[in-house]
């Protein structure tokens, strides 16, 4: 038995956890981000002060944050960048601390990434209530602002005692990591529980090994699936982001490669195929290539790896129009296999692929199929080009350029192992469509919650993940390039000071628009003619008068990190030369013109349209919008009977 207070058995029960799968072993662990305050800094604060004053090789190394909320957003893209095997905690005070999380804690869950959050909590001994910050219930005594977390994570516990910490902490860990499970997981911490002394048994800080499972599908399943695709003549695959955290990319190539299927991809799919492999067919949904569309389109058979189908993928149950079109569902969440009515086929990603492979021995889509996909590929790939070279393009003012230059001229430049860092805005979009991904681990984009601001945070997790491989495993170093609009980046750029305190390079192209590009055309599109969505001075008329002088490379310098401001496109590429060589955080400011946009396909996006209006904008956005309301579909049509395939 050890007496510690129980925030020490927190950071030591932490420093003992591992995860294992295919025979590879690593700490689960990898650090605890944290900002303190009265409600964690005599308790957590003090165990990790403890920790870092030892000379033990195992401890748990502590990360200082300048905001709660990107805190959390980092240790997510973290997980996702190790494929979910590690991921961190992070720890805040009481109150406004806790409640900054939330955000971070609801993109976690709604990405499946695992990720531990330690709030701290009011007293559970009430001597000293209120306490600052404590919010009063009338209707319920046990109640804080943690209850909050309750809905955005896939696990929630409150530890009042000492003696439920064991049971609290196994019961965490097993659900983060589990792939079928995960999400964020808050265990809410009451200041004077955290320093309360216990003696807590030994056992609890030995050395742990969660064993990641990789389930394989059930035989009478894998029949119904098998039968369904066999009986395609124009079947399409949809790889999702569980491709990538199975480590399926080879088992992907294998199947589409045996069987002639064409590969559609998510936005966390994106990368499950390199861009250049003739049945990649590229981005799908509203977001996705004219190639992907298309095919999917006509699809009579769709298979989706690893997806959850938003609604962008699907283009709101638009996208897939065939009479009859069935799905085949293959993932480790049960859920996710019964979505649009389809054969479920509930199984590790690589596993799944691997025993469709065998059981589809012999059979191919029709050749015509598989080549036609592959030339519409190839068309897809020759806009790409014209976009990143401005060919067709309208002419803009000096000193601008455009953002799908933009993208290819980073593209171009970065190393086929480097990362793109990317989450909210138009350029998700834009990255989607025209981003040549080369490494299946090169595309990060957050689309699950499409975040303002997790950008940099996000960067800065991606690439301690990055130096944490190349420590464990000898990787290749790999550059971190983080596109972020003004508009993201106003909301989040204080994570700049962290890389900089942390001697950890990034490549931020911050891409100054004056306003939020994206939600500007989707205003326009939808009646509502931009309003408030440009940054600019109040007239008499509203918000339509200049620019405002906001000089955000002046701030970026004034976090410690490089600036280089650019003129255009050649300038924008020697810029990122200069990064490359450089060791540390440098910010490329590049302004564009909002107003021109990247090549697109004609998918949709369900936003709905005031039915009334006196507006003659929104009339005519209306009538569009009920045409398209024509076209969406239920996806009910019946599926799990392989006898109704005649």
């Amino acid at each position: 038995m050890t007496v510690l207070t129980v925030a020490q058995a927190v950071v030591r029960f932490l420093e003992a956890q591992h995860t294992e799968r295919d025979g590879v072993e690593r700490p689960f662990f990898a650090g605890c981000w944290g900002i303190f305050g009265h409600g964690n800094v005599a308790g957590v604060g003090q165990a990790l002060l403890e920790r870092d004053r030892s000379d033990d090789p195992s401890r748990l190394r502590f990360l200082h944050g300048r905001n709660e909320q990107s805190m959390v957003h980092a240790a997510v893209a973290y997980a996702r960048q190790r494929d979910r095997l590690a991921t961190m905690a992070v720890t805040s005070s009481v109150g406004p601390g806790a409640t900054n999380m939330v955000t971070g804690a609801a993109l976690a869950t709604i990405n499946r990434l695992p990720v531990l959050l330690l709030p701290g909590d009011t007293f559970a001994t009430r001597v000293s209530s209120p306490v600052l910050q404590e919010l009063e219930s009338l209707q319920q005594g046990d109640v804080s602002v943690n209850d909050i977390f309750r809905p955005v994570s896939v696990h929630f516990d409150r530890v009042n005692r000492p003696e439920q910490l064991a049971s609290a902490l196994l019961h965490a860990t097993r659900i983060l990591t589990d792939p079928a499970e995960t999400g964020a997981v808050t265990l809410a911490l009451p200041q004077d529980v955290q320093a309360e002394a216990h003696d807590f048994p030994d056992e609890l800080f030995a050395k742990r090994v969660w064993h990641v499972a990789r389930p394989v599908p059930q035989p009478a399943a894998l029949d119904r699936a098998v039968a369904v695709i066999r009986s395609a003549r124009r079947p399409l695959v949809v790889a999702g982001g569980g491709v990538t955290y199975s480590g399926a990319n080879d088992a992907l190539r294998a199947f589409a490669e045996a069987t002639g299927i064409p590969v559609a991809e998510s936005q966390a799919g994106k990368g499950a195929l390199p861009y250049d492999h003739p049945q990649s067919v590229g981005a799908i949904g509203v977001t996705g290539t004219t190639a992907a569309n298309a095919l999917a389109a006509e699809a009579d058979v769709v298979i989706g790896v690893g997806t959850r189908y938003s609604d962008f993928t699907t283009a709101s149950r638009t996208v897939f129009e065939a009479d009859g079109v069935r799905f085949v569902n293959l993932n480790v969440s049960a859920f996710d296999t019964h979505k649009h009515s389809a054969v479920s086929l509930v199984a590790d990603a690589r596993e799944g692929l691997a025993a469709l492979t065998r059981a589809l021995a012999g059979w191919t889509a029709e050749p015509a199929h598989t080549a036609r996909a592959t030339e519409l590929a190839g068309e897809w790939d020759a806009v790409v080009q014209r976009a990143y070279d401005g060919e067709g393009a309208p002419p803009v003012a000096d000193g601008l350029a455009i953002q799908s230059q933009v993208i290819g001229a980073v593209n171009e430049l970065s190393d086929p192992r480097d990362i793109v860092v990317c989450a909210a805005g138009s350029m998700p979009g834009d990255l989607h469509k025209l981003w040549r991904t080369r490494d299946r681990k090169g595309y990060h984009v957050e689309y699950g919650f499409s975040c303002m601001g997790y950008e940099i945070p996000g960067g800065l997790g991606v690439k301690l993940a990055a130096l944490d491989e190349e420590r464990d495993e000898g990787a290749d170093p790999r550059d971190v390039f983080v596109l972020v609009g003004d508009g993201s980046y106003l909301m989040m750029s204080s994570e700049l000071v962290t890389a900089v305190a942390e001697g950890i390079k990034l490549i931020v192209v911050l891409v100054q628009n004056h306003g939020y590009a994206s939600i500007g055309a989707l205003s326009e599109s939808l009646g509502s003619q931009r309003f408030g969505t440009a940054y600019r001075y109040r007239t008499d008329t509203g918000l339509d008068g200049d620019k405002l002088p906001v000089d955000l490379a002046a701030n970026a310098a004034s976090l410690g990190a490089d600036v280089l401001t650019v003129a255009g496109i050649e300038e924008l590429r020697d810029a990122v030369h200069v990064a490359q060589k450089s060791a540390r955080t440098t910010v490329i400011h590049v302004e564009t013109d909002p107003l021109v946009p990247a090549p697109d396909s004609p998918a949709w996006w369900d936003v709905p349209v005031a039915e009334a209006s006196a507006l003659r904008s929104t009339r005519e956005a209306r009538r569009t919008y009920d045409d398209h309301k024509t076209r969406q579909r239920d996806y009910l049509t019946p599926s799990s009977d392989s006898a109704d395939l005649a």
